[in-house]
């Protein structure tokens, strides 16, 4: 059964270009390690909610924008595996570390399918 990664970042519109560029960088390696897809969105239609929305949720400040991404895996097994690497290339290229967002604003987790029309 197919697993899904899933995070939320807010990121300033000034570095969008960079994260960009990051995203581009890092798709590829998780393709390498098994994911079958991988999709990076900015926020588009993220109306302000009365109690809560996608903007307070990664606490977002003034000139940020949410961007919403997730990677498909074939299984969980999979994506720990990936996850693995991840981090083992991530020791061996510390300069990746140097995100152009706040990560201590990110909200992510790993989810199992409640519903896919395509499956």
């Amino acid at each position: 059964m197919a697993y899904v990664d899933g995070f939320l970042i807010p990121v300033p519109k000034d570095k969008l270009d960079a994260y960009r560029a990051t995203a581009k960088r890092m798709a590829p390696l998780f393709k390498q390690w098994g994911a079958l897809r991988v999709v990076e969105t900015i926020e588009d239609d993220c109306p302000k909610g009365e109690r809560n929305d996608f903007h307070t949720a990664v606490l977002a400040e003034a000139g940020e924008v949410t961007v919403f991404s997730w990677t498909e895996w074939p299984d969980r097994d999979t994506r720990n595996a990936a996850w693995g690497k991840m981090e083992e290339h991530m020791k061996a290229h510390p300069e990746l570390m140097d995100m152009p967002f706040d990560g201590k604003r990110m909200i992510y987790g790993g989810f199992m399918p409640l519903l896919d029309t395509e499956a």
